[in-house]
């Protein structure tokens, strides 16, 4: 073997183990899964209502305000993450930038917790 090839030879190992103990948990599971499936189980899942209803029909308002509280929470995890790490280096501007930034956020919930976007009667 070339002198270069040894090198790579523990990646092409470590490869060949990943695809064997992938293919082993696939093949796992298929054998080991009950696979019944049934006409609920394969109908497609929409929002809370029927698939195949008409196109026309009016939406629910609390999934859009669900969907709405999911984004908003979706970002403050995505923006805190960063800024716990650089918060050493940003000081304290930063650190009151992100507390307006939870004082927004906490003032929609409010809003939406009032409103009652939390309600599922």
């Amino acid at each position: 073997m070339q002198p270069w090839l040894v090198n790579y030879f523990p990646i092409l190992v470590f490869m060949a183990i990943a695809v064997v103990i992938a293919g082993a948990m696939l093949g796992g599971s298929l054998l080991a899964g009950w696979q019944k499936p049934y006409a609920e189980k394969l109908s497609a899942y929409e929002c809370g209502f029927e698939a195949f209803d008409d196109a026309r029909r009016r939406f629910d308002v609390r999934f859009y305000l669900v969907a709405i509280l999911f984004i908003i929470f979706d970002l403050e995890v995505a923006f805190l993450f960063p800024w716990a790490i650089s918060l050493g280096h940003i000081g304290m501007f930063g650190f009151w930038s992100m507390m307006g930034f939870l004082g927004v956020l906490t003032i929609g919930f409010i809003y939406e917790w009032c409103k009652g976007a939390l309600d599922w009667e």
